[in-house]
């Protein structure tokens, strides 16, 4: 209990600043909210509605008044906006109909609204003001995985030329692979060396390890930035030298992002290697090459394996911290290499479209646990060794 009222200011703070604010976010790919909370009587009446054909005079009156409310509590953007996920022409349609209500009611609001804008006497327009109205709602992340509902009912995917987040997910794991198996080649190496200095050698180097970790991440992109821009040093320095005759083009595309983002990983493979390979004893290398062993049949077969746990944790670790990573992606790459991580940006700070950036953050999320799931049943994560 003791313990517990100590780690209770840290668990308060965890709760509120972290973990709070990513349920919410998660939440949001199935709250489905701004129409009913706007317009409760209609969101009811479609929710009755069987989905044949228009509704009755009732429903298009209750419209009729939603929308008046909607405007008069400048709630009308909200849905507009909501509306609009669905079909691009819906806001129009409902800001246009706004305006021109009439002051007084009409004999027949459904001959009124249809003469304001013939859509109202389309089915399909009433089906999609029905599914915005209903909440929970799927359309979230179906649309995170580019499928939507047909008018049948039917769930179908869009068209590959039409595909965006698909593509997406798909390049977000392949770049973190790539960076990943980047970082285990190079850090690999420079684990074994770290761990086989003397200590004040050792300590020396791990030092220009930890390093990176003191500067910023954004200042180490910029500076990636100019290095590998067409006139940056390095281009000037493989011409100086007489390796290339025109400048490479290692930034705005993936090889810029690759270069980017193994620089910032790198430290953590590294010193999770290195934390196995300090506890491992120099006895059993000694033990096979006296017992007859090649020196490097003895590393393959004898030290590699007592490493793998730590590179098992370090795979681990680069794979996840890469699959959400955005400033390096976004400064660094080009229109093809967009990762997960800017696309949920772009809806949180640009389309405001929250349900959506939801549901693909709750595919992510659902991803890393897969990917954890993989991980430990492959070299057994939860039993790693930390130094």
């Amino acid at each position: 209990m003791q313990a517990l009222l100590l780690a209770l200011p840290l668990l308060v703070f965890l709760l509120s600043t972290f973990i709070a604010p990513i349920m919410l976010l998660l939440a949001r790919s199935v709250q489905n909210r701004e129409v009913p909370d706007s317009m409760p009587a209609l969101a009811r009446a479609l929710d009755a509605w069987d989905g044949g054909g228009v509704p009755d005079e009732h429903t298009f009156a209750l419209l009729a008044a939603g929308l008046k409310e909607a405007q008069q509590s400048g709630q009308l953007g909200t849905v507009a906006r909501r509306l609009n996920f669905a079909e691009p022409e819906f806001r129009s349609l409902l800001m246009r109909t706004a305006r021109q209500l009439p002051a007084d009611a009409p004999p027949a609001w459904k001959t009124t609204l249809a003469g304001l804008d013939d859509r109202w006497n389309s089915p399909e327009t009433w089906r999609l003001l029905k599914r915005a109205a209903a909440s929970p709602t799927p359309d979230y992340l179906l649309a995170a995985v580019d499928a939507q509902v047909t008018p049948q009912g039917a769930v179908g995917f869009v068209p590959d030329n039409a595909s965006v987040y698909r593509q997406a997910f798909a390049r977000t794991i392949s770049i973190s692979a790539a960076v990943t198996l980047l970082c285990l080649v190079l850090g690999y190496p420079v684990a074994w060396l770290l761990a086989n200095l003397p200590a004040k050698s050792g300590n020396r180097l791990m030092l220009l390890v930890i390093v990176p970790f003191w500067t910023s991440l954004l200042v180490r992109t910029t500076a990636w930035y100019v290095l590998l821009q067409p006139g940056g040093v390095i281009n000037s320095l493989l011409m100086g030298l007489g390796l290339a005759t025109h400048p490479l083009p290692l930034i705005f595309n993936r090889a810029g992002v690759l270069i980017g983002m193994t620089h910032v990983l790198l430290p953590y493979m590294i010193l999770a290697i290195y934390s196995v390979m300090k506890s491992v004893s120099p006895v059993y290398m000694r033990a096979a090459q006296s017992l007859g062993a090649h020196p490097f049949t003895a590393f393959v077969r004898i030290y590699v394996p007592q490493t793998l746990p730590g590179v098992g944790a370090g795979c681990f670790l680069v794979f996840v911290l890469a699959l959400g990573y955005y400033i390096t992606p976004a400064l660094l790459g080009g229109a093809g290499d967009e990762m997960i991580s800017q696309l949920i940006a772009m809806q949180t700070n640009t389309q405001l479209n929250w349900g959506l950036a939801g549901a693909l953050s709750a595919y992510l999320v659902i991803f890393t646990a897969i990917f954890y799931f993989l991980f430990n049943r492959i070299v057994g994560i939860d039993r790693l060794r930390f130094g």
